[in-house]
């Protein structure tokens, strides 16, 4: 479903009186491997995709911002002042987050009526989240004359604290990063610890990434991430390391014998160690055009977060095991933070139709119900339109 600009901002004249003085858009997400890496200092190979979150913004004459969207609840209104608190509407509270991280900032920002749609599914595993706090900051800031104002990896920061601080999720800097610095046609090899960049590129007409949409829903503020983070947490420190990225598979074979890491620790941190090796070794082969190493990695990742990370799911395991099944299949994984949410195939584009269809097919035998199956390119970062 594309999102219909013209649509969006005859809403915006309905709704406000008045037409919108612009538009902005952030690409949703989808991570092509190195899952639960980012908040342990690792390394993550994310990509934009075609969905996207849009909004229509005008300014106001007074100090009140209006949130709106087409898809979430009931609308939103705030005061701006440094004294931005959380509040009802929930979904409304990336967007408190960002209005007051952009004021603690310095940024002089002024009232505004913002109106959003979007086409990324929620808890989907895409980074809704991500997107609809950058669109708010790229919104506000050209409502007030600012565009361009804070730089790009200040501006993820400053969405990644939002998300902490305000929707209450202990999210890492992958999401923000990759919805801000994007390139067209390219992956991004992003160091979590170093915040460097490498972009690399993934324009290759003979493979595609097809996103399916197991329809299964989470939300990282519900324990089951949080939990993960703190038992990586802790295993980092029985190690003796400040994070699981400076530990190596030597390493934790040695603490699983001499009991160091027992248990779940022990299973996280074979995870993570594991995971950052593979995320390095992909982007190797992803440089040398190597689709077939690239789907192999992919298909250990998933194996790695369904036994070691705990985070899949029947209905993830399930698009897994069909794509493998597939001829013109190169690899296919759960992607985002799991518990649902979205599995990614890498394909031939050949086959890339008759792929979607045998997976959809096979998940309703299945399940009893549908799994939309989409394909995307790699796109470009958060922009004005």
């Amino acid at each position: 479903m594309a999102i219909d600009l013209d649509r969006l901002k005859d809403h915006f004249q309905t709704l406000n009186g008045r037409p919108a003085a612009g538009a902005v858009r952030a690409p949703g997400r989808v991570n092509l491997i190195g899952e639960h890496t980012d908040y342990n200092d690792g390394f993550v190979l994310p990509i934009a995709i075609e969905r996207q979150t849009v909004a229509a913004y005008a300014p106001r004459a007074d100090r009140v911002v209006s949130f709106t969207s087409l898809q979430a609840g009931p609308p939103a209104r705030i005061e701006l002042d440094p004294s931005i608190d959380r509040g009802e509407p929930a979904w409304a509270n990336y967007c408190r987050g960002v209005a007051a991280g952009l004021i603690a900032r310095g940024v002089a920002l002024v009232g505004a009526d913002v109106l959003f749609d979007s086409d990324v599914p929620v808890g989907g595993g895409l980074s809704s989240s991500a997107a609809l706090e950058v669109v708010t900051a790229l919104a506000l800031l050209a409502a007030a004359g600012q565009s361009g104002a804070v730089p790009p990896r200040e501006l993820a920061a400053l969405c990644q604290t939002a998300e902490h601080e305000y929707a209450l999720a202990p999210c890492g800097i992958m999401d923000q990063s990759i919805v801000v610095m994007a390139h067209a046609g390219c992956a991004m090899l992003l160091d979590c610890r170093s915040g460097r960049i490498e972009q690399v590129p993934l324009d290759s007409p003979g493979a595609v990434v097809l996103v399916a949409d197991t329809q299964v829903r989470h939300d990282i503020a519900d324990g089951g991430y949080a939990a993960r983070r703190e038992q990586c947490r802790q295993a980092a420190e029985a190690l003796g390391v400040a994070a699981l990225r400076d530990a190596d598979e030597g390493m934790i074979a040695r603490a699983a014998s001499d009991g160091t890491l027992r248990g779940r620790h022990l299973m996280r941190a074979r995870h993570v160690v594991g995971e950052i090796a593979r995320t390095l070794a992909a982007c190797d082969a992803l440089k040398a055009g190597d689709h077939a190493a690239f789907g192999r990695l992919m298909y250990a990742s998933h194996a790695s977060l369904r036994n070691d990370y705990e985070v899949s799911c029947d209905e993830l395991d399930a698009v897994v095991e069909l794509a493998r099944e597939c001829a013109g299949v190169f690899g296919a994984r759960m992607t985002g933070g799991g518990f649902g949410g979205c599995a990614i195939i890498l394909a031939e584009s050949a086959r890339a139709d008759e792929i979607r269809q045998a997976v959809s097919a096979g998940f309703e035998r299945r399940f009893g119900r549908r799994c939309p199956v989409f394909a995307t390119r790699a796109v470009g970062g958060a922009s004005n339109i």
